[in-house]
């Protein structure tokens, strides 16, 4: 089996061909966020926002909010855009409504679970929809090859209310039909800034079943057979701000299985493919729950790190002609390892590589410590980055509720500008927060001109954003983006 002479290769070329045929769907808000998102499709989800007639602060927060909530589904592909009119929607492309009956006055022309009367929606007894009621109701466009979620009501409050109903998975599990009333929605306490899903818990010691899989499962006793088995994987992801000092320790509880050879077996543990530890499997009869004290080393603990366990396993005895009978080997790994973590919270603000983590803005995981800010008539451009950054957002966080805000610079609340991280988009000529753009640092100083320290350039053309962290003129413990 060992032999280098024996091989094999699987070509580029390969292929998997699927014959399949679609089938019509009645779009059913039990199974939300299907059809408006597939998290089995095999192409990127396509979603295109109708663009109201104004795109005020309130539609701005419940779109950014809808949006963060679908960049939640992290390991799938998803395109957005903005269009002005139902002729501009492409095929099988989903289509979200969102706003009032004036601010989408296209809401007249779809066929709707609720009468739309003197613009205003109306119940089976021609009655007004209270203001403070949201809806939400499946529709079809582009000759019904394309559905249209619509979220909207007769009033501000309403529409707030519905979207902030999607946002919340746990309130989903209520909703049935095409068609929904939101009377309701729950107001949800912020989790803890560093209660991050997928990362170290927030308790210093803590056992290996607190930590989860990729799939956000909890772990537990994992086994391995063979001489060449697999290392069993671990993500040991600190938080961002997180410091590991010396006397961090894991105890690792392990079990091995008989036949082996004392000589050449052994368990290490691994951080990020650098052995840190490990001892020599003794017993020829095997051991059950053995324990291996491994230091862990602090400075390199990062928000990517992942723990591997191997187990070196070699058979007592080898056959003729080097055929390996290893199968009986095993290791494994017991839910009792405990974790017990000398740590302290510190980081070194503005740094923009901490964004790779959401960091700070993700503290807490529902964003409700961010605030974004665009110019007060944004353009097309200016919601289209504020899409994309509320995807980001949404795929960078994991919270039963999505809190961010969004306004319009003359809608800014003091409260919010002095206590929240803030995020500001717009061209130089109408950045929302004018008294940012100072001289230090990059500079950009108009006609393309680009500024670093005494070196100046004039780039030809200029096609390229600058993105930049600042402390907080307003508050120095949170950061400007």
């Amino acid at each position: 089996p060992f032999d280098p002479s024996l091989w094999t290769e699987v070509l580029p070329d390969s292929k998997l061909v699927f014959d399949y045929q679609p089938q019509a769907v009645t779009p059913d808000f039990s199974q939300f966020p299907y059809p408006l998102f597939d998290t089995l499709s095999l192409q990127p989800n396509r979603v295109a926002y109708l663009q109201p007639t104004q795109a005020d602060s309130p539609w701005l927060t419940a779109t950014a909010r809808l949006q963060t909530y679908l960049g939640t589904a992290h390991y799938r592909p998803l395109d957005t855009r903005l269009v002005k009119n139902l002729e501009d929607l492409a095929a099988e492309e989903r289509l979200v409504i969102l706003g009032t009956p004036a601010q989408q006055p296209a809401l007249a022309g779809l066929t709707l679970p609720f009468a739309l009367e003197n613009g205003k929606f109306v119940d089976d007894a021609g009655k007004a929809i209270p203001p403070e009621s949201g809806l939400l109701m499946w529709a079809t466009a582009a000759d019904d090859s394309s559905p249209v979620l619509v979220v909207t009501g007769n009033g501000e409050a309403g529409v707030a209310k519905a979207v902030q109903y999607l946002v919340q998975p746990q309130d989903q599990q209520i909703a049935t039909g095409h068609g929904v009333v939101v009377n309701q929605a729950a107001e949800l306490p912020p989790p803890s800034p560093r209660q991050w899903p997928g990362y170290l818990p927030e308790d210093d010691d803590f056992l290996l079943t607190d930590l989860t899989d990729p799939n956000r499962q909890p772990l537990d006793e994992m086994t391995v057979r063979g001489s060449h088995s697999p290392a069993m994987e671990i993500d040991f992801k600190a938080l961002p701000d997180d410091r590991l000092l010396r006397g961090s320790k894991m105890k690792l509880s392990y079990s091995y299985g008989p036949q082996i050879n004392p000589l050449t077996s052994l368990v290490d543990v691994e951080l990020d493919g650098v052995s840190i530890t490990g001892e020599r499997l003794t017993e020829v009869k095997g051991a059950t729950r053995r324990t291996l004290e491994v230091d862990l080393p602090g400075d390199r603990v990062t928000p990517t790190s992942k723990l591997q366990v191997n187990f070196r396993l070699d058979p007592r005895e080898r056959r003729s002609c080097s055929r390996v009978t290893d199968q009986q080997l095993w290791g494994t790994i017991h839910s009792d390892t405990s974790f017990s973590l000398n740590r302290t919270a510190i980081t070194n603000l503005p740094d923009l590589d901490l964004f790779k983590t959401g960091y700070p803005f993700t503290a807490p995981q529902d964003l409700s410590t961010t605030a974004v800010i665009l110019p007060d008539a944004p353009t097309s451009t200016d919601v289209t980055v504020l899409l994309e950054l509320a995807e980001r957002l949404g795929r960078l966080s994991m919270a039963d509720s999505v809190q961010l805000a969004v306004y319009r610079q003359g809608d800014l609340p003091e409260a919010d500008r002095d206590d929240k991280n803030l995020v500001a988009i717009g061209p130089q000529s109408r950045f929302p927060l004018p008294e940012l753009l100072s001289e230090e640092g990059f500079a950009l100083r108009g006609s393309g001109t680009r500024q670093w320290g005494n070196t100046q350039v004039q780039p030809l053309p200029d096609g390229e954003g600058l993105m930049k962290s600042v402390i907080s003129p307003w508050n120095s413990q949170r950061v400007v983006l």
